[in-house]
């Protein structure tokens, strides 16, 4: 199966005691899959991979490739801390019918462009899985353009790149260098504040944490670009900016992206990382706001959460430079209202 289009990075159910809550888990992947999501991207940041087990990771995996069962590509995050670690993370993707597997640079220690190149040289040679390089400077070992340039050219087992270094110019040099040479490397954004740009530059598509709680109006965008509607595009992209700020905002990430997915119906407890007492009042004046705007996107279950007083802190002129209040709200709503629909 292809990956390419939106895939989402799932956050994971917990229950109160912080483990793994299945059923839920199940319930939320089927729902994103019938929303039309193009793929899966278990074990991502937004699935906190880094605070779950070892085990726990390769639950998450087989319970997401048991649910899709087969109706989605499954692209996995395999970064483990070591490369003996990464390649047991390979075949245990392998073996429940994943697509690919994303791998970062090395991190916490930072290691030498020469040293990433051989690792992902010998992880190519070794891995029983297609291997997308992930590129995220804020948090592992840059992947340097010129080191994805020569893997792609010499690993047919590396088949792509998700860069979420959120440098444009970076991910234009690499579709430059490299769609040339290699048509099917796929080369996916994971910001989604530049997901029409990147679309426009020859991008495959993304790995986008708000289609985790609005996979209508992230799918609509997609479909808009692919049909060639790009005005239609570009205002659902405009949209988009404050819906994703406001679930940063709330701070501890990805608590305001698993606050969205809680207000879309779904119960899926508190991040593993708790909040001081100080962060949870921000965070429940963040709750009611993201609620507002669920609300006026069209999404229902969410207005029962919406305060009057926060709902009014929402300028939808801000996002749409040159149109007007009054318009900008018919625009949201006509752009939004059809998202349930499918239309």
């Amino acid at each position: 199966m292809k990956i390419q289009g939106i895939l989402t990075p799932n956050i994971v159910p917990f229950h109160e005691d912080r483990s793994i809550n299945e059923g839920e888990l199940r319930r939320y992947v089927s729902w994103l899959i019938d929303k039309g999501v193009n793929g899966i991207y278990p074990n991502g940041s937004t699935g906190e991979f880094i605070r779950l087990s070892f085990e726990e990771r390769k639950q998450i995996v087989s319970i997401i490739t048991d649910e899709a069962a087969g109706r989605v590509p499954i692209l996995a995050g395999a970064a483990e801390a070591n490369i003996d670690m990464v390649l047991e993370a390979c075949a245990y993707c392998a073996d429940f019918g994943c697509t690919a597997v994303s791998v970062t640079g090395p991190y916490y220690f930072n290691v030498s462009q020469e040293s990433i190149e051989h690792y992902f040289r010998e992880l190519a040679e070794r891995s029983p899985i297609d291997i997308l390089l992930y590129n995220i400077p804020q948090f592992s070992n840059e992947i340097g353009v010129d080191i994805v340039q020569r893997l792609a050219m010499d690993c047919p087992r590396i088949i792509g790149i998700k860069d979420s270094s959120r440098d444009m110019p970076r991910f234009m040099n690499t579709l430059g260098k490299i769609k040339p040479q290699r048509p099917d490397f796929i080369c996916l954004t994971g910001t989604e504040e530049t997901l029409l740009p990147t679309l426009l530059m020859g991008g495959d598509g993304g790995t986008i944490a708000t289609s985790g709680v609005a996979p209508e109006a992230v799918m609509k965008l997609y479909r808009d670009w692919q049909r060639g509607d790009l005005e239609e595009a570009k205002r659902v992209q405009f949209k988009m900016l404050e819906l994703i700020e406001t679930m940063f905002a709330a701070g501890n990430f990805p608590e305001g992206f698993r606050e969205g997915v809680n207000l879309r119906g779904f119960n899926a407890g508190r991040a593993r990382q708790p909040m001081a007492t100080t962060e949870m009042k921000h965070f429940l004046n963040i709750r009611s706001k993201l609620a507002c705007l669920l609300a006026d996107c069209g999404f229902d279950e969410a207005a029962a959460h919406c305060e009057s007083e926060s709902c009014g802190q929402v300028d939808f002129s801000a996002s749409v430079a040159g149109v007007g209040q009054l318009d900008v709200e018919t625009i949201v709503r006509e752009v939004f209202g059809r998202l349930n629909s499918g239309s």
